[in-house]
C-alpha cells in the first residue's frame, strides 16, 4: 500500500488560508511539556516530531484565554503578549515540515482539577451548578466577566496570528465553560445567555465573532465540541447538532472538531481519552449525523489508530479529517509510513492510556509505553550508531527484552534474542486474554516488527544455560527474564483450593463457582480476572488491598472496568489483606481497623498478589563472572512501561 491506496487521507483540504496537505490531525491533548506555562524546547520537539512524521495538522493543547480559568498548577497561558515568542518558535518548527498549526483556546469553567498554590480556587460557570466528578460548586458569571472572557478569546487569537499560527480552536467540548452555557441542565440563567437554544449558544457565537473581528478573514477558527456528552445530565446528540448548526450559520467558523464525553461526570470522562474497550472509530456516527446539518469541514476523533480506518471514514464522507492523536503519540511517523506504503511498520496504539493521559493525571510529561521516546525527544530523539559492532545476547522475549534487542540492533550490533517459550511477549500474552484487553497483545506485534526491521536474530523455545552462554561468547548480555507469580505465606495456603492469576488465564486451574480474588497490587490483573470469571457465570468477590479496584491504573480504564464489575454483580471488598483460607472460607483482615473480615462459601481462592523477580539467569551470570545488564521485572516487578523504557536505555548504552 502507498499513498495511492489512501487517496482521501492524502488529499489536501482548504481551511481558510491554510492548505492542509493531508487529513491526519494531531488534536489538542495535554502533554505537561510546557515550561512554566510557556512553549519551550521540549514541547516544540514533541510537536515537531509529529509534523516531521507526516501529520497534516497539529492542534496544540489547551491554553488559558482568561485569568479566571486556571485549572492546573502551571497552565499554558495566552492571556498576555509574553506567550508570543514561544508560539512563534513552535510555528516556525511546525511549518518547516509543511504542517498546519492551530492553538486551542480554553476556559474550564467549573471543571477545575487543581490550583496554582494548593488552595481551592473560585471557579466560574454559567450558573451555580455543581459538577459530579470534581465536586466543584462554581460561581455564576456576571455579565461583565462574560464580556471579559469573550474579549480574552479574541485577544488570544490575535496573539496567535501575530505568532504565525494558522488558526485557533475554541474548546467547547467535554463540559468545559462554553459547553456549560450550552447545557440547559447546567445553565439556569434568565438573561440573554440562558433559556432558549439561541441564548445558550450566544457565548460561543460571540467568542467566534470577536476572534474574527480581531484576526484576518482567512485565519482559521475551529470549534471543538462533544457530539454526545455520554452523561446522565448531558445534552443529546440531536440538540448538540442543532446548536452547532446555529453557530455555523453565522459564518465565523472554519471547521468543527467532534469528540464525545464530558469532564463533568465519571461516565462521561472515560470518553475524553477512550480506552480499548471502545470500538475503533466509535464516534463516527456523530460526525456522520453532523455532516448532514452543516457544510463546514468536520474533524472526528475517537479511537482512529490506523490509516486504513481513517481512509474508510473519509471516503464514506462521514468526516473530512481524522484525529489520530494517540496513534501519533505511539508512532509519530504514521503519516510518512502510510504515505510510503510501510503499513506493517506502523507501531499501532493499543489505547492502554497508561503513559499518555495517565502521565498527565499523575503530573508527569506525556509518553507512551510502546514508544518511550514520546515526550523525551530531546533525550532519546536520535539513535546513534555504535562506534564498534558487538555480539549481543538478550535473554528473555518480553517487552523489555524485545525493545532492548531492537534498539541495540538498530545501532549496528549483532543481536540474538533467546526466549525459552515458543512465543514472544512475556506477560503481555496473558494481559491480552482478559476482557476488553485483547488489543494489549499489539505490543507484541509491534515490538516483533521493530526487531525484524532492526535485524535481530530470534531463538525461541531455547533455555539459556552456562554452556550456551560460553558457546555463544557474547560481548554483552542483557537479561530480561521477567518475573513469576508471588505466593505469599498465609494459613491454609497448601490445603485450601488456591490458584494464581497466571494459572487461571492459561486455563491450568480448576476454578469453582464461588471465587474470591485476593488483589494485592490493585492493578489490571485483579479487576480483569473478576470481570472474566463473573462473565463466565461465577460468583465473584474481589478483595482489594487498597481503597478501590484498579487504583494503580489510569482512571478512565479503571472507572469503565468498575462499571462493568457492578453490572456483573461482582462484590468488592476494599481495605483488606489476605490472612488465611480453608476448604470453604477466606479470611481477610481490614487494613485500618485490624478486624477480621470472613468470606464464607468460597470454593476457590485466586491470588493476584503481584510478582517475584526471576533472578535465576542473573545468578548464573554472576557465578560465571559475566558482565550483564538487567531490564524490566527481573530488576523489580513493575509494568510494561518501565520494561520498555529500560530496554530503550540499555539498547542505547551497550
Amino acid at each position: 500500500m502507498t499513498a495511492s491506496h489512501f487517496p482521501t487521507l492524502f488529499s489536501p483540504l482548504q481551511l481558510g488560508d491554510l492548505t492542509v496537505k493531508n487529513r491526519i490531525v494531531s488534536t489538542g491533548h495535554e502533554t505537561n511539556l510546557a515550561q512554566h506555562g510557556q512553549m519551550g524546547e521540549a514541547i516544540i520537539a514533541y510537536h515537531e516530531a509529529r509534523a516531521k512524521g507526516g501529520a497534516g495538522l497539529i492542534v496544540t493543547e489547551v491554553a488559558l484565554a482568561h485569568s479566571s480559568g486556571v485549572f492546573v498548577a502551571e497552565p499554558i497561558r495566552v492571556d498576555g503578549d509574553d506567550c508570543i515568542p514561544g508560539y512563534r518558535n513552535l510555528a516556525q518548527a511546525i511549518h518547516r515540515h509543511d504542517c498546519g498549526l492551530i492553538a486551542q483556546l480554553f476556559h474550564p469553567g467549573r471543571e477545575i482539577v487543581a490550583s496554582e498554590d494548593g488552595t481551592a480556587p473560585v471557579s466560574y460557570s454559567a450558573s451555580a451548578t455543581p459538577n459530579e466528578r470534581f465536586h466543584v460548586m462554581p460561581r455564576a458569571m456576571q455579565i461583565e466577566m462574560i464580556r471579559e472572557v469573550i474579549a480574552g478569546f479574541g485577544d488570544a487569537a490575535r496573539r496567535m496570528q501575530v505568532a504565525g499560527l494558522d488558526g485557533v480552536e475554541i474548546v467547547a467540548s467535554h463540559g468545559y465553560l462554553p459547553a456549560q452555557f450550552l447545557n440547559p441542565q447546567v445553565n439556569q440563567r434568565e438573561d440573554a445567555y440562558g433559556g432558549s437554544l439561541d441564548n445558550r449558544t450566544r457565548l460561543i457565537r460571540e467568542i467566534a465573532a470577536d476572534i474574527r473581528a480581531k484576526t484576518s478573514p482567512g485565519f482559521v477558527i475551529g470549534l471543538r465540541i462533544s457530539g454526545d456528552e455520554r452523561s446522565h445530565d448531558g445534552m443529546e446528540p440531536g440538540e448538540i447538532q442543532s446548536a452547532i448548526a446555529g453557530i455555523a450559520a453565522e459564518g465565523n467558523l472554519t471547521y468543527v472538531s467532534l469528540v464525545a464525553g464530558s469532564s463533568a461526570t465519571l461516565s462521561g470522562s472515560v470518553h475524553i481519552v477512550p480506552p480499548m474497550q471502545e470500538a475503533t472509530g466509535y464516534t463516527v456516527p456523530l460526525s456522520e449525523g453532523l455532516k448532514t446539518r452543516i457544510s463546514l469541514p468536520v474533524i472526528v476523533t475517537g479511537r482512529i489508530n490506523q490509516p486504513q480506518d481513517a481512509e474508510r471514514i473519509l471516503a464514506a464522507g462521514h468526516a473530512d479529517m481524522c484525529g489520530m492523536t494517540r496513534a501519533m503519540i505511539c508512532d509519530p511517523e504514521i503519516g510518512n509510513k502510510a504515505r510510503e506504503g510501510r503499513i506493517d511498520d506502523i507501531r499501532a496504539c493499543i489505547a492502554c492510556n497508561q503513559a499518555c493521559i495517565g502521565h498527565f493525571h499523575a503530573g508527569y510529561p506525556i509518553s507512551c509505553i510502546q514508544n518511550p521516546v514520546s515526550g523525551r525527544e530531546l533525550t532519546y530523539g536520535m539513535v546513534n550508531k555504535a562506534p564498534h559492532g558487538k555480539r549481543i545476547m538478550v535473554i528473555g522475549g518480553g517487552p523489555g527484552g524485545m525493545k532492548a534487542a531492537a534498539i541495540a540492533a538498530e545501532r549496528g550490533h549483532e543481536v540474538t534474542l533467546f526466549e525459552r517459550d515458543a512465543q514472544l511477549g512475556g506477560q503481555a500474552r496473558l494481559a491480552q486474554l482478559l476482557p476488553t484487553r485483547a488489543e494489549f497483545g499489539g505490543i507484541i506485534t509491534n515490538l516483533t516488527r521493530e526487531m525484524e526491521l532492526a535485524g535481530v536474530t530470534l531463538r525461541k523455545s531455547t533455555e539459556v544455560d552456562a554452556a550456551l552462554i560460553k558457546d555463544f561468547a557474547p560481548d554483552e548480555v542483557i537479561v530480561a527474564s521477567g518475573a513469576t507469580p508471588r505466593w505469599p505465606d498465609f494459613e491454609g495456603r497448601d490445603t485450601a483450593h488456591v490458584v494464581d492469576a497466571w494459572q487461571v488465564l492459561r486455563g491450568e486451574a480448576n476454578v469453582g463457582g464461588a471465587v474470591l480474588i485476593a488483589d494485592w497490587r490493585c492493578d489490571w490483573v485483579g479487576i480483569g480476572l473478576a470481570e472474566m470469571l463473573a462473565g463466565q457465570g461465577r460468583s465473584v468477590t474481589l478483595a482489594v488491598n487498597g481503597y478501590m479496584p484498579g487504583q494503580r491504573i489510569q482512571m478512565y480504564v479503571r472507572d469503565a472496568s468498575i462499571g462493568r464489575l457492578h453490572s456483573l454483580g461482582v462484590k468488592v471488598i476494599p481495605y483488606v489483606r489476605l490472612y488465611g483460607a480453608d476448604e470453604d472460607s477466606v479470611y481477610l483482615q481490614h487494613l485500618m481497623s485490624g478486624e477480621p473480615v470472613i468470606c464464607e462459601g468460597i470454593d476457590t481462592l485466586v491470588l493476584a498478589q503481584g510478582h517475584t523477580p526471576d533472578n535465576a539467569v542473573e545468578a548464573m551470570l554472576r557465578d560465571m563472572g559475566v558482565t550483564h545488564h538487567l531490564v524490566g521485572d527481573c530488576i523489580a516487578p513493575r509494568t510494561a512501561e518501565e520494561a520498555v523504557l529500560e530496554g530503550l536505555r540499555i539498547g542505547r548504552a551497550v
